[in-house]
């Protein structure tokens, strides 16, 4: 099993590192869905931490859906994050189909030398998921999926399901289902149970109180640790 716990400060990511986590997903804007941090924010996490981490390359929450402007922004992004050396990325973006912007992913793709990639939650906003997998299947620098199975938590019934077959579809491929979005300690095993996923993602619920804009709480961490990690 894969843990990836959310960063948001350099504190962030020791904690969660220390405590148990296999990777870091770092952004800045939480209670937006995360946006692209500082580059002293990356610069200093990757000094502090030796865990993989994944640098979120998202130029703002209006939408996943970007300009001209906005595709530069990234690429520049990336450009600097690729500078710093021994990261990863996690983005996404769609059309106004909703459906995956492939040009732009084409470009940023080329842009990041090599990193590996996570697309993000854009993914819950697709037209069609099972669609969208294959396009993404065709990008081995793609290796995991962020998604809560279309639902607005993964832990619904109908989330559960969706991310069981997202996963079987994706078995033997490059592609890794990164389930996301409402994960608990209390639920946690019957939901590894029911869906089959190796890789989870947790922001809040490893928080002091459950809160997103408070620091990573050890004891929450170690929680699902024990659970993933017996």
């Amino acid at each position: 099993m894969l843990l990836e716990v959310i960063a948001t400060t350099v504190s962030d990511a020791v904690t969660a590192e220390r405590y148990g986590a296999d990777r870091i997903e770092l952004i800045t804007a939480i209670g937006e869905g995360g946006l692209t941090p500082s580059l002293g924010l990356i610069e200093a996490v990757r000094a502090k931490v030796a865990i993989p981490v994944r640098v979120m390359v998202r130029p703002h929450a209006r939408s996943f859906i970007y300009d001209a402007s906005d595709a530069g922004t990234m690429l520049r992004d990336i450009r600097h994050i690729a500078g710093v050396g021994g990261l990863s990325l996690v983005t996404g973006m769609l059309r106004e189909n909703h459906t995956i912007d492939e040009e732009l992913l084409t470009r940023l793709l080329e842009q990041a030398e090599g990193m590996e990639v996570t697309f993000h939650r854009a993914f819950d906003e697709v037209q069609d998921q099972l669609e969208a997998l294959e396009v993404l299947k065709r990008y081995p620098q793609i290796t995991d999926i962020l998604t809560s199975g279309g639902t607005a938590a993964a832990t619904t019934p109908g989330g559960m399901v969706r991310l069981a077959v997202l996963e079987r579809l994706s078995a033997g491929s490059s592609l890794s289902i990164l389930a996301g979005s409402g994960l608990n300690a209390a639920a946690l095993k019957d939901f590894i149970t029911r869906t089959g996923v190796r890789r989870v993602h947790f922001g809040s619920a490893v928080r002091e109180d459950g809160d997103p804009l408070k620091p990573v709480d050890p004891k929450r961490l170690e929680a699902v640790c024990k659970i993933l990690k017996p």
